[in-house]
C-alpha cells in the first residue's frame, strides 16, 4: 500500500514496465536520450568555439538531473531566475548560480545569504540605487560580499539600466557599499523587438559591451576577469559573436545562457534555430527536439473528430501541440500509423479535440500519440517526473523536477 500511494500526485510514469507504448501511465513527458545528448554536447562545443563559457538557464526544465548533464558536458554553472530556484538548484549540488534576475525583498535576500554561507558561488543582478542600496545594507548586516552583475536594458524593455551613463553612475553607487562587489555586466537581447531584428540585436551587444569596457577602463569592477552576459535561446549566434573578440577574451569572461536548447522545441525555437543555420551556414546540423508528450485518444464520439487526453494542464499552450506519430497501444516501436492531415484544433485542461482527415480509417480507442509543443519551459512546469527513454522508446530514468 505504502509504494502504491508514494506515486501518486506523479503523473507520467512507469506503472507496468518501462515501455512508453503499453507500460506508462499517460499523458507522459518524454525526453528521448538521443536527441538530448546530441543537444548538450553541440551547445557547449558552440559556447567553446567562441572562447565563451555556457551557463544554461535553468528554469527551462528546473530538473536537476539535466543541470548536472549539462555541467558534465562542460557548462560554467547553471542560471536560474528566482531565489527559491536557485536553492533548489543548490540544493541538488549546483555550486555555481548566476541569477539573471535581481533580488528584491528581504524573504529573497534571506534565502541566498543562506546559499553564501553554504559555499554557494552566486551572482544576481541589478538596476536600480535603491535596489542596491537595500541588498549593500543586507548583505552587509549577515558580513557577507554579494556580487552582482549591472543589468543594460532598453527604452520600453523590461528591466536594466537604460543607458550607458545610468549603468556607469549605478557603478559608482554599488562601489561605496562594503557589502557588495561587482563581478560584470548583464544583458538580455530577448527584449529587443524591431521589423529588422537582427542588426537591432547586433546594435544592443555592442552596447553591452561599450558598457563593460567603461567600467572597466574606471576599475570598477572588483574581479580580476568580470562576467559579461547575455543570449537566450533565439539569439545566441549574435551574441558569441558580438563578445567574440580577443581583447574582450582578456579581459573579461564571457558567458553564454541559452535553456531552451537542452531540449530544442517544435515550433518558436525550430524557427530560431533556422534562422541560426542560415546566418552560420558552417554550423551544419543544429539542435534537435528530445522533449514530446506522449498521450492517447480517448473517444472517437463522431466522425472526423478525435478526443486526445491531452490538455493544459500537460503540454504548453503557446501554439497548439503538434501531432507527430502514432503507435497502437502495446505496439512496437517500429510499427508507426499515419498522423497525415491530423490537427489539434483546441485545448481544454485535459482534452486535446483532433480533426481527422478523411484518410483516418484505422483510428483505434488507446492508440498512442507522440505530440511535439512551442517553447519548453511551458511544458515542463507541467510535470514533476520525466521519462527518459532509448530509442525502442523504453524507459530507463525516470528525472524529477523541482518545481
Amino acid at each position: 500500500m505504502q509504494d502504491s500511494l508514494s506515486k501518486l500526485g506523479h503523473k507520467g510514469t512507469p506503472e507496468l514496465g518501462p515501455s512508453l507504448l503499453g507500460g506508462v501511465s499517460l499523458p507522459a513527458a518524454v525526453l528521448h536520450e538521443t536527441a538530448l545528448a546530441h543537444n548538450l554536447a553541440w551547445m557547449q562545443r558552440f559556447a567553446e568555439s567562441h572562447g565563451a563559457r555556457l551557463a544554461p538557464h535553468g528554469k527551462t526544465s528546473m530538473t536537476p538531473a539535466l543541470f548536472h548533464r549539462q555541467l558534465e558536458a562542460g557548462a560554467w554553472g547553471i542560471t536560474l531566475a528566482t531565489a527559491p530556484q536557485c536553492r533548489a538548484a543548490f540544493a541538488s549540488g549546483v555550486l555555481r548560480v548566476l541569477m539573471a534576475n535581481q533580488l528584491v525583498g528581504q524573504a529573497n535576500m534571506a534565502i541566498i545569504a543562506d546559499l553564501l554561507e553554504a559555499g554557494a558561488d552566486f551572482h544576481c543582478v541589478v538596476d536600480s540605487e535603491a535596489n542596491v542600496r537595500d541588498l549593500g545594507r543586507f548583505f552587509a548586516e549577515r558580513d557577507l560580499t554579494l556580487k552582482v552583475l549591472i543589468e543594460l536594458g532598453i527604452a520600453g524593455g523590461r528591466t536594466g539600466c537604460r543607458s550607458v551613463e545610468a549603468v556607469r553612475e549605478l557603478a559608482r553607487v554599488v562601489d561605496a557599499e562594503p557589502g557588495l562587489a561587482l563581478a560584470g555586466m548583464e544583458g538580455y537581447e530577448g527584449v529587443v523587438h524591431a521589423a529588422d531584428p537582427v542588426p537591432a540585436i547586433r546594435a544592443y551587444a555592442t552596447r553591452l559591451v561599450e558598457a563593460a569596457r567603461c567600467l572597466d577602463d574606471e576599475g570598477r569592477f572588483a574581479a580580476d576577469h568580470p562576467i559579461i552576459t547575455a543570449s537566450g535561446s533565439a539569439w545566441y549566434d549574435l551574441i558569441a559573436e558580438a563578445f567574440d573578440t580577443g581583447e574582450l577574451r582578456r579581459r573579461f569572461t564571457p558567458v553564454l545562457r541559452p535553456g531552451c536548447y537542452v531540449v530544442h522545441d517544435h515550433g518558436i525555437y525550430r524557427r530560431s534555430q533556422q534562422g541560426v543555420l542560415s546566418r552560420r551556414p558552417d554550423l551544419h546540423e543544429g539542435l534537435r527536439p528530445a522533449l514530446e508528450v506522449f498521450a492517447q485518444v480517448q473517444s472517437l464520439p463522431e466522425p472526423g473528430l478525435a478526443i486526445v487526453a491531452l490538455g493544459k494542464r500537460d503540454i504548453g499552450a503557446d501554439q497548439l501541440p503538434e501531432p507527430l506519430r502514432r503507435y497502437r497501444e502495446g505496439g512496437a516501436v517500429g510499427e508507426v500509423l499515419s498522423v497525415d492531415g491530423w490537427e489539434v484544433t483546441r485545448l481544454m485542461d485535459q482534452h486535446a479535440f483532433m480533426r481527422l482527415p478523411d484518410s483516418a480509417d484505422d483510428v483505434h480507442i488507446g492508440d498512442v500519440l507522440a505530440f511535439g509543443a512551442s517553447h519548453p519551459c511551458l511544458t515542463f512546469d507541467k510535470w514533476r517526473r520525466l521519462c527518459l527513454v532509448d530509442e525502442r522508446l523504453a524507459v530507463t530514468e525516470v528525472m524529477a523536477t523541482t518545481f
